[in-house]
């Protein structure tokens, strides 16, 4: 028996594994490679365990990586936004932080935590 043997119909080139052919399938490679950030990682591994079927349909369609690096830039993004618009609306100046550090530290620790929690809901788990 061939190694390999290609079906006129419908195209597809089969390779012989045991006494089974299986089709030679490969994945579309995407045509940019930007780089995924913690943010992308993060909504990758929602999708791969909440959202099965969009995973796989992106992954499938070649369209995974460039959806994930959006996905990342929008959240950066997102939370840069927020934490300039929390810490101005509350006073966490480049004053305070030269008048009390540790204040200013505090307070910007729980801006973030904030703002991460709204990208989380809003971009990441959506």
């Amino acid at each position: 028996m061939d190694k390999y043997i290609f079906d006129k119909k419908n195209g597809l080139w089969y390779e012989l594994q045991g006494d089974y052919y299986i089709p030679c399938l490969t994945l579309p490679t995407e045509k940019e490679h930007k780089p995924i950030g913690l943010w992308g990682q993060r909504h990758k591994r929602y999708l791969q365990e909440h959202k099965r079927a969009v995973y796989t349909t992106l992954l499938t369609s070649g369209k995974l990586n460039r959806y994930l690096a959006d996905i990342d830039e929008q959240a950066a993004e997102m939370m840069f936004r927020l934490v300039e618009q929390m810490a101005g609306k509350e006073g966490v100046t480049e004053q305070l932080k030269a008048e009390n550090s540790m204040l200013w530290v505090g307070r910007m620790n729980e801006i973030q935590a904030r703002a991460r929690e709204i990208v989380n809901i809003e971009i990441i788990y959506a």
